[in-house]
């Protein structure tokens, strides 16, 4: 390092976007035959695993959300969510049949779309048809993204008896102008009740999702919503900038580019959210999350076991991710798979009896060995020589070379070799991305838009 870190000059300088790295090679990397080419030996993996996560995708809500990234859909009646849960079902049944015994869960994320919206009937089916092929246990740490307007009379004593041990709750702005820009109308006391309820209930741990970066979201709006998430008191608290790509999510395109946030603007925004949730007392966790220092993540953090998949930052140890339902990815040691993203062909490919992988791909040695190290850059800011030789062995040489090229041509302040240990300045951690991208070896065989780099 010979430079003096400037954010201004930083955000000036480099490119507006970059991948979020939740998986290298990133997502749009993954190849057309890549799930079929790989079914065989992930089926295996996961047959030969004493643990293993699973993440359930439910595509659908019964708003839509304009700044939504994710595969959903709306739906104003129930019966399409209702069909969809029996492919679910089904799907885990195909699974059932292909392995030879029944691994356990360590972890189990039901995200979407609003899986909230399921009727209690439906959570108990599922929860059958889970226990039917894994072992679920005390351990098994189950977490559900709730919407509040979809809590009814019974509702929290259904996600209780499914098993749920921790709620995930998106708020992204609570001022109405903001909300209206997006299509998300949800009060404070209507998320503040629910957090209320829940703890009455004995659940645990609650995480509250919240954006900068969002249409007509100024300094004081969102300074206002912190101080309001920070009043709820949940356990962790994830602080996301809002991914603007209308060329992916044609909904978006109901979002005007004109009420958006410039790059310097979200900075700051990060910045003063960021400083208010440490002043509250959460820990800062990788790039965007908080937890309380009593929280799993937070002692996971502190013991080196921080780890970032598809759902962010995780204290998951599992090697294998399973993916139930339609666009849902899934990982293990040699490769990524990802389910068949619309929901009619998922229907389709569940009913005709296959395991509905479509795209995906096998990683190379050195996949791996850049992949461990973006990992650890975007949850420790740094990564060790002598643990990467460990890892990888003579191969890692030339990773070692091109981290002390890095450090030593950089002249923004952003990195530095000491020790045998290629670390990040503090300073520059919200840019942690910009760093870790100097790392991948994909990035330019198929360039792309992103979402912004902060």
């Amino acid at each position: 390092m010979s430079g003096v870190f400037n954010p201004d000059a930083v955000l000036a300088k480099y490119p507006q976007s970059l991948p979020r790295y939740t998986s290298y090679p990133p997502a749009n990397h993954f190849q057309p035959t890549g799930g079929r080419d790989l079914q065989k030996a992930f089926i295996a993996a996961v047959d030969a695993a004493y643990a293993v996560s699973a993440y359930i995708h439910i595509p659908y809500c019964d708003r839509l959300c304009w700044f939504c990234g994710c595969h959903t859909k709306q739906t104003l009646r129930y019966d399409p969510v209702r069909a969809y849960v029996s492919s679910l079902i089904d799907e885990i049944a195909l699974w059932k049949s292909r392995l030879t015994r029944r691994p356990r869960l360590s972890r189990l994320h039901l995200g979407g779309g609003s899986p909230s919206l399921l009727q209690p009937d439906d959570l108990k089916r599922l929860r059958t048809a889970l226990d039917s092929a894994f072992a679920i246990d005390d351990g098994t740490e189950i977490s559900i993204e709730l919407d509040p307007s979809d809590i009814k009379e019974g509702s929290i004593a259904a996600l209780l008896a499914f098993g749920m041990t921790r709620a995930s709750i998106g708020v992204q702005d609570f001022d109405p102008a903001v909300q209206a820009a997006i299509n998300r109308p949800q009060g404070f006391d209507i998320t503040r009740d629910l957090v209320l309820q829940l703890r009455a209930a004995g659940l645990k741990s609650i995480n509250i999702d919240a954006l900068y970066g969002l249409p007509l979201q100024t300094m004081e709006r969102l300074q206002k919503t912190i101080a309001q998430v920070i009043e709820i008191g949940p356990d962790r608290i994830a602080l996301f900038g809002y991914a603007h790509v209308p060329w992916l999510k044609t909904h978006q395109k109901m979002i005007r580019d004109e009420d958006l946030p410039g790059s310097r603007e979200r900075y700051q925004q990060a910045r003063l959210a960021a400083k208010m949730i440490a002043d509250a007392g959460y820990e800062a966790l990788g790039i965007d999350h908080f937890a309380l220092p009593s929280d799993s993540l937070a002692i996971a953090a502190n013991e080196g076991r921080l780890n970032r998949n598809f759902q962010g930052y995780t204290d998951d140890q599992a090697e294998i991710l399973l993916p139930l339902g339609p666009s849902s990815i899934g990982r293990f040691a040699d490769g990524y798979v990802q389910n068949e993203p619309a929901t009619g062909q998922y229907n389709a490919k569940v009913a005709a009896g296959e395991i509905p992988f479509t795209r995906g791909i096998a990683l190379t040695a050195d996949d791996k060995m850049r992949g461990w190290v973006i990992e650890r850059l975007m949850c420790d800011y740094a990564f060790c020589f002598t643990e990467l030789a460990e890892r990888f062995g003579h191969r890692s040489q030339g990773l070692v070379e091109l981290a002390e090229r890095i450090a030593h041509e950089d002249r923004d302040g952003f990195c530095e070799v000491s020790d045998g240990l290629f670390k990040i300045e503090p300073a520059a951690w919200p840019f942690a991305r910009i760093i870790a991208s100097r790392f991948d070896a994909w990035l330019e065989l198929a360039p792309r838009q992103y979402s912004k780099a902060v």
